[in-house]
């Protein structure tokens, strides 16, 4: 067979790297990454508690999973969301996603990224919609 024909069998095509935003403490976090790992999937995990996105990835993010509102990615129950008036509608999204950035405890988790789409994985199942 001539090397260009064998060349081009028996190429599997490469998987866009899968990153998981992820905190051990959480269950649905834990949850996410078995249901990933029980379909072959070992993503890149971030603990994002220890190692925070900046805001530049924090806008990245946002815009990947398609929201309009960077709130959308905040755990807005948490009395950090509250006590920093996070609710007010005159912040812009920048002043929001720098908040984020600077208190990553309001990071609504797990989040799995792969490729160029993002989603929350809430309930845990959702992180399979985007493999």
């Amino acid at each position: 067979m001539p090397p260009s024909i064998a060349s081009s069998f028996g190429q599997v095509p490469t998987m866009p790297p899968s990153i998981l935003y992820y905190n051990p403490r959480c269950s649905k976090c834990r949850q996410a990454l078995d249901l990933l790992r029980s379909r072959g999937v070992e993503p890149q995990i971030v603990e994002y508690l220890a190692h925070p996105p900046t805001a530049d990835e924090l806008a990245a993010l946002v815009a990947k999973l398609g929201f309009a509102d960077a709130r959308q990615l905040m755990r807005q129950g948490e009395p950090a969301y509250r006590d920093l008036g996070l609710a007010a509608p005159k912040l812009t999204q920048s002043a929001l996603i720098a908040a984020l950035a600077a208190t990553p405890e309001l990071f609504e988790r797990p989040v799995l990224v792969h490729g160029d789409r993002a989603v929350v994985g809430r309930p845990p199942e959702r992180v399979l919609e985007i493999l």
